[in-house]
C-alpha cells in the first residue's frame, strides 16, 4: 500500500527530497506505518489520521533528548509535520535495519541505559506535556519524585481508569493510601534521571550492528526505577542487561520490591487505552503496595 498522495507530498517536503514506493508495516496499535524509499536511503514513516501533531512532536523531542548524552542509540529524526490542517500528522525517522543481537548486546544496553539515566534531567517532570500511547500526560515539574508521581501520574490515571470503567472504584481509596505513603515507599531520594518512559522490549529494536536501538519514548525526568519497572513488567530483557546496569550505576537497596509500585503507571495507562485485564492487574498491585 502506497502512502496517500497528500501524505507523501508532506513527507517529501519535510525530507527535502522525493519519496518513492512505500511498504506498509504492521504491529502498531495506534498509528499506521510504512517503510518509504527515497533516492538515498529508506525512511520509516508513522502517521495518524486524527490524533494530531502533538504526539509526534513529543516523540521527536524525546528522541533528540535521549540522543544528547550519546549513551544509547535512537533513530535520527528526519521530519515531523502535518498535512495542512489535517487529517494526517506524521513522523519520519531514519530506518533501522534489523539485525541479530550481538554477544555484547545485553551488556551494552544495560550500561548505556545506566549512563542515560545518569545524564539526568532538569527536574522531575518536563517543561512540556507528554504522550504515552495515545494518552496525553501532564509533565508539569514537581519538587520531589513522590509529589510528581502522586499528582501527575497516580491520581490522574486512577481517575481516568475509574471514569472509563476500566478499574473498580475502590482503587481511589487505595491510591490515596499509597499516595500518603509515597515518601516512605519510594526508597532513598535520587536525582532526576533522564527516562525513556515506555521501555518495554518492543521499543528496544536490534540494529544491523547487533546492538539495541530505542524507539517510541515518553521521555521526561523521573526516578530511574520507572524504566526498570516497565522492562520487568513485560519481560524480554536478559539477565546481562540488569547485571551491566547495576555494575555501571548500582541500584538502591529494595529496588526490586519497588518495581510493583512503579508498574502502576503502565498498567493504568493500558487499562485506560485497552481495557481487558490491565485494570485488575493494577488493582492487585495497589493492594500489594498499600
Amino acid at each position: 500500500m502506497s502512502l496517500p498522495p497528500e501524505l507523501a507530498a508532506a513527507v517529501a517536503d519535510a525530507l527535502g527530497r522525493p519519496v518513492g514506493s512505500a511498504t506498509r508495516l504492521g504491529g502498531g496499535d495506534i498509528n499506521e506505518a510504512w517503510q518509504v524509499a527515497t533516492s538515498e536511503w529508506p525512511v520509516f514513516v508513522k502517521a495518524h489520521r486524527t490524533a494530531g501533531l502533538a504526539a509526534f512532536e513529543d516523540e521527536a523531542w524525546g528522541l533528540r533528548w535521549l540522543a544528547e548524552p550519546g549513551s544509547v542509540a535512537v533513530p535520527e529524526v528526519l521530519g515531523v509535520g502535518q498535512v495542512g490542517d489535517g487529517p494526517w500528522a506524521f513522523l519520519a525517522l531514519a530506518w533501522v535495519e534489523p539485525g541479530r543481537p550481538s554477544d555484547h548486546h545485553d551488556e551494552r544496553l544495560g550500561r548505556g541505559l545506566a549512563e542515560l539515566h545518569a545524564a539526568g534531567a532538569p527536574s522531575f517532570g518536563l517543561d512540556r506535556p507528554g504522550t504515552l500511547g495515545s494518552l496525553r500526560l501532564d509533565n508539569t515539574p514537581g519538587p520531589t519524585w513522590p509529589e510528581f508521581f502522586r499528582t501527575r501520574r497516580l491520581e490522574p490515571l486512577i481517575r481516568a481508569a475509574v471514569d472509563a470503567g476500566a478499574i473498580d472504584p475502590s482503587a481511589r481509596a487505595l491510591a490515596d493510601r499509597v499516595g500518603d505513603r509515597l515518601v516512605e515507599l519510594a526508597g532513598p531520594p535520587e536525582p532526576p534521571a533522564r527516562l525513556h518512559g515506555d521501555l518495554w522490549a518492543g521499543n528496544a529494536l536490534v540494529g544491523a550492528d547487533g546492538l539495541a536501538v530505542l524507539i517510541d519514548p515518553s521521555a521526561h525526568g523521573g526516578h530511574r526505577e520507572v524504566d526498570l519497572a516497565m522492562m520487568d513488567l513485560f519481560g524480554g530483557f536478559g539477565p546481562g542487561v540488569w547485571r551491566a546496569y547495576d555494575e555501571r550505576w548500582p541500584l538502591a537497596d529494595g529496588w526490586r520490591d519497588r518495581l510493583a509500585l512503579w508498574q502502576l503507571q503502565p498498567l493504568l495507562v493500558h487499562a485506560v487505552l485497552f481495557g481487558g485485564g490491565y485494570g485488575a492487574s493494577a488493582l492487585a498491585r495497589l493492594r500489594h503496595v498499600s
